[in-house]
């Protein structure tokens, strides 16, 4: 089964929440949609499950269509970001209730749903009630009533956001695996890109309503179109330098350039943007190209066990994501490298015109 959406527009009075969007998921794809709040990731899935109907365009499945087909006639599923079970219902029954609606068989009924609950790992909890859960548990019941309708597309809401990191962390590993044995299309909405590379899969980045790319997840993430995906697909933000390259040099100011190599010399002469990922740039050199940048300490943010620097100079300013725990004063004088060879080229319209090379990593 596949689902594919032809140019989809859905209108709210003066706004545009979805605009021109085309996609198709193919049979047994795991898919995310990534974008920050208001990317439009809810209404595309809405769309998706016929929960709302396009202004303008299709949706198709099995090659029909089905755009004005409410979600009742469709098999589906959907699970939200707030644990939806029923309080006054045991976990088996919150699990069985579609299979009950549906008046399936009692003892298919029983075998499906102590099957999901072991792929959930919460078969011992089948006769507990959803206010003796903790919230790991009672979201993965909320799962459960999704999975066990074997529906053809499932849809997950930021379905892991009010989780600690820790179970959030066991559940995007479960559902990969989960998905692998079953044949339905998946599709995951996140704000998080590193929540997108740990789910692995094809990636959709959406921004203001609009697809700005649809890929291979890592594809997407090492090869993104424009300056606007890098920076959707990047935490923290991609680090965009102004620059110009010449016959010789890629130059930021009359102080601060590296010769240009076989790969930046095939650029015309003129102005471009240059794109580091934060993760890249490092307190040492690294490489016999690194570029080195006396910076000023903006802001050091220590977070568990990794640390975001914000420095700047006269020309720009840069975010370090830096494993480990450094401490640096405000207005405290350091350099920095920049890996030229690690460096994306954007067009003065954000366009992509180089690519670096990439060996394995982020």
């Amino acid at each position: 089964m596949s689902l594919i959406l032809e140019n989809i527009d859905h209108v709210v009075g003066a706004s545009t929440h979805i605009e021109g969007v085309s996609l198709e998921l193919a049979p047994g794809s795991f898919n995310v949609l990534l974008g920050r709040t208001l990317a439009g990731k809810t209404t595309l899935m809405r769309l998706m499950a016929g929960l709302e109907a396009p202004t303008h365009g299709k949706v198709m499945m099995h090659g029909r269509d089905v755009t004005g087909v409410p979600v009742r006639k469709r098999n589906v599923s959907m699970v939200y970001q707030q644990f939806i079970n029923y309080p006054t219902l045991s976990v088996f029954d919150n699990i069985a209730s579609p299979l009950q609606l549906a008046r399936v068989d009692k003892q298919e009924i029983r075998r499906r749903v102590h099957e999901t609950a072991e792929m959930l790992h919460i078969e011992h909890l089948l006769d507990r009630f959803p206010l003796e859960l903790s919230g790991g548990q009672q979201q993965r019941t909320a799962m459960g009533r999704a999975l066990v309708k074997d529906a053809e597309l499932i849809l997950f809401d930021e379905p892991l956001v009010n989780l600690d990191y820790k179970l959030r962390e066991e559940f995007r590993d479960e559902l990969r695996e989960l998905f692998k044995a079953k044949n339905c299309i998946a599709v995951y909405a996140t704000t998080e890109p590193n929540e997108a590379l740990a789910l692995g899969g094809h990636t959709a980045v959406l921004h203001e309503g609009r697809l700005l790319q649809y890929g291979r997840t890592e594809d997407v993430y090492h090869r993104p179109r424009d300056i606007l995906t890098a920076e959707m697909f990047s935490e923290p933000p991609i680090n965009v330098m102004p620059g110009l390259v010449s016959g010789s040099e890629v130059s930021f100011d009359d102080t601060l350039y590296f010769p240009v190599d076989e790969v930046f010399s095939r650029l015309d002469p003129g102005a471009y943007h240059f794109g580091v990922r934060a993760s890249h740039i490092s307190l040492s050199r690294l490489h016999p190209t690194d570029l080195e940048v006396e910076v000023t300490v903006e802001l050091s943010e220590i977070s568990g066990s990794e640390t975001f620097l914000h420095v700047r100079n006269d020309i720009f300013s840069l975010v370090l994501h830096l494993g480990g725990v450094h401490r640096f004063e405000t207005d405290q004088r350091i350099t920095v490298f920049l890996p030229t060879h690690k460096m994306y080229a954007f067009d003065q319209h954000g366009a992509i015109v180089h690519v670096p090379s990439h060996r394995g990593g982020r």
